[in-house]
């Protein structure tokens, strides 16, 4: 079953933060075919990575970290598998998928 998340036709102006901060990431990552992943590894924090999870060869790069309270808003806002922002005249289509990374719960955004 595939569950899908959407924000049509939403000014930018009219988009959550958090989703601005997961906008933000995909940017960085759809485009090369890497996933964002967000990693609670302390209170308050989670810290935001690009890459490939599974591959355990290249290391995911660091890209910052987000309060907690924005990381739960995106989990809120979006759904485990397909999920569809369109803000403004940009599209991002991604699954959201859960793993494992060196023992800690994963979040990962990943190209759809």
């Amino acid at each position: 079953m595939t569950t899908s998340s959407e924000l049509v036709n939403s000014p930018q102006d009219a988009t959550p933060e958090s989703l601005l901060a997961l906008i933000k990431y995909l940017d960085l990552a759809l485009d090369k075919g890497k996933s964002v992943v967000m990693m609670r590894h302390e209170a308050g924090v989670c810290s935001v990575y690009v890459g490939d999870p599974g591959d355990e060869e290249n290391p995911l790069g660091r890209q910052g970290t987000i309060a907690v309270g924005v990381a739960d808003e995106i989990l809120e806002l979006t759904r485990a598998g397909v999920n569809r922002l369109e803000v403004g005249d940009q599209v991002y289509r991604f699954v959201r998928s859960f793993t494992h990374v060196a023992s800690v719960g994963a979040v990962v955004f990943g190209p759809a």
